[in-house]
């Protein structure tokens, strides 16, 4: 059974201001589609995200191009258009489950999607939805006309979860023009559960929604540091292998797994912030040694290690030591293979070097070293 997501990315948002889209402005430190893809990617039942995305957003095809887990797919002229994209691009991966998510929900809890793919085992679809508790007016002219009965009325959240055949077959038979895929769904004849809702799945459509948003995420945001520290001595070749880069030299870095100094210390720092030792316990010898693991195998475990046990990588600064070769003239390539292979954003990988000015090992060139810093929140 595979599960999959499809982020509705594609609108315009400008009620809520800021001159961009509300999807790409700035929300506690990162995007607010970042924090919405995240909070999928770490759901450990989500296989596939299918990311939806306006044609003229090209910087945002250019970022995600490369991502792993991630599909992309081409905006319609409304919603439902998008979200048939969306299913579109799922077609022929054995997506059994789906669920349909607004990029404007990035509070969305791993409470919230377990609980609707949880319902899809007894009902066609499920989406969560907040009891109405507050008396209804009806009114005119900046005046009270009557009120409303309140029972049995249900605020609407996302993400609206489905059986993957069944929404692509309801979408195709329905004219358009629908408040949300439910409403598709049950035109067909569908049955849908009702999850709890949950208070903080709030969607961004004005600017005063982003100051809440904000509050909502940085009061979850539990952080921890982890460190990084790797070495390996000069040997016969002509280059070493940094973050992921050949980089030209006189010489070879003698070593398992290409003898990666960089990718190893961030690596070792992913692990460390998540208090599970190092490279050594998690491909121990002679898996190493053989050469059956590589520098980015070691990486992204450490990587899906976090996301298992939830947390997300938010960033990493790696520092390598060395007189020689000379890293600056290198460094945003290894920044782009690190980013790649984390599924991160190239802002929030930092590579850089200093020389030890003569001093010790590395000042006798004997070898490099490198130091890195890996901080990770709570998905």
């Amino acid at each position: 059974m595979t599960t999959a997501a499809v982020i509705v990315a594609a609108g315009r948002g400008t009620r809520a201001g800021g001159g961009v889209p509300k999807q790409w402005r700035p929300l506690a430190g990162r995007r607010v589609a970042d924090w919405t893809l995240e909070r999928f990617r770490a759901a450990p039942e989500i296989d596939l995200i299918a990311l939806v995305l306006s044609p003229d957003d090209r910087a945002a095809w250019e970022a995600f191009a490369d991502t792993p887990g991630l599909i992309l797919a081409r905006g319609g002229a409304d919603r439902a258009a998008s979200v048939r994209a969306g299913l579109t691009a799922l077609d022929g991966r054995g997506v059994t489950r789906v669920l349909i998510h607004d990029v404007a929900r990035p509070c969305v809890s791993g409470r919230v999607i377990a609980d609707v793919l949880a319902a899809l085992d007894t009902h066609d679809g499920a989406a969560p939805g907040l009891a109405v508790t507050d008396a209804l007016w009806t009114g005119a002219d900046g005046e009270v006309t009557g009120t409303q009965d309140r029972s049995g009325l249900f605020a609407a959240q996302t993400p609206q979860g489905f059986r993957y055949d069944a929404i692509v077959a309801a979408h195709a038979a329905h004219p358009g023009g629908t408040a949300d895929d439910v409403e598709v769904a049950r035109a067909a004849g569908l049955r849908v559960a009702i999850v709890p809702g949950d208070p903080d799945n709030l969607k961004i459509t004005q600017a005063e929604d982003f100051a809440r948003a904000e509050r909502i995420l940085r009061g979850d945001m539990t952080v921890r540091l982890g460190n990084g520290f790797d070495v390996h001595r000069f040997g016969p070749g002509d280059h070493v292998t940094l973050c992921g880069v050949k980089v030209p030299h006189d010489r070879g870095l003698q070593g398992h797994s290409d003898a990666d100094v960089g990718m190893h210390a961030v690596t070792d720092a992913i692990y460390g912030a998540l208090a599970r030792g190092d490279i050594g316990q998690h491909f121990p010898p002679p898996a190493i040694h053989n050469g059956k693991a590589r520098p980015a195998t070691f990486l992204r475990h450490a990587v899906e290690l976090a996301g298992q046990m939830g947390w997300r990588v938010a960033n990493v600064d790696c520092t390598l030591i060395c007189e020689r070769p000379k890293v600056g003239p290198h460094a945003d390539r290894m920044r782009d293979v690190m980013a790649r292979i984390m599924g991160l954003d190239r802002d929030a990988v930092s590579v850089k070097a200093t020389t030890s000015e003569r001093l010790g090992f590395t000042g006798r060139e004997e070898g490099i070293a490198a130091l890195a810093t890996a901080t990770l929140v709570r998905a």
